[in-house]
């Protein structure tokens, strides 16, 4: 497990990371399915299941901000799943599932970097970056749930042309992408 640095400080510092980073075919057991899987038998207690991501209340969304906890730390399979919870409740063919849809594709590029199939990654990464320019053109503005779509697409771009040469442990939660999501919060009103 790694804590967050300096340049990367956790938007849910009070949620615990996960034990470890999964990716299919890790040896480690699966987080849900496997009952020695980190989050086995952890449910959302009725009524307070993943609320759908919406551009005016993104900054109060927890799982929103803890699928970006999760990417930026390492743990691109748990983002992902994070993100899919959103995407099903938020709509798949509203602007925020589309959007979400993008986050989903960039965080099982890391994913497939972690299972070392460099064509999933281009393919992954290329798709989040096409995402995020149709949920920019549709949207008509520079920014979405507090990230930047310039930087988003750079950073999609990025993803899919680097080499990923360097094996980590399994289970080991490594940033992959020279990267990190960052998201411009919202300033109080006074």
């Amino acid at each position: 497990m790694i804590t967050a640095d300096a340049d990367c400080p956790r938007l849910l510092p009070s949620i615990p990371l996960p034990e470890y980073a999964y990716f299919p075919g890790c040896g480690l057991p699966h987080p849900v399915r496997d009952p020695k899987g980190h989050s086995y038998g952890r449910k959302h207690l009725a009524g307070q299941g993943p609320k759908a991501l919406a551009m005016e209340t993104w900054a109060e969304n927890r799982n929103y901000l803890l699928a970006i906890d999760f990417f930026n730390m390492g743990y691109y399979w748990q983002a992902h799943e994070e993100w899919e919870r959103l995407w099903r409740v938020s709509g798949a063919d509203t602007t925020s599932g589309r959007f979400l849809k993008g986050l989903i594709k960039l965080s099982a590029a890391g994913v497939k970097v972690r299972e070392r199939s460099i064509h999933g990654v281009r393919r992954h990464a290329a798709s989040a970056g096409e995402m995020f320019a149709d949920v920019a053109a549709a949207a008509d503005t520079d920014s979405f749930c507090g990230l930047n779509f310039t930087r988003l697409q750079f950073a999609a771009d990025r993803a899919a042309q680097l080499a990923y040469k360097k094996e980590h442990p399994p289970g080991e939660a490594v940033r992959v992408f020279p990267f990190l999501l960052k998201p411009e919060l919202p300033t109080p009103a006074l």
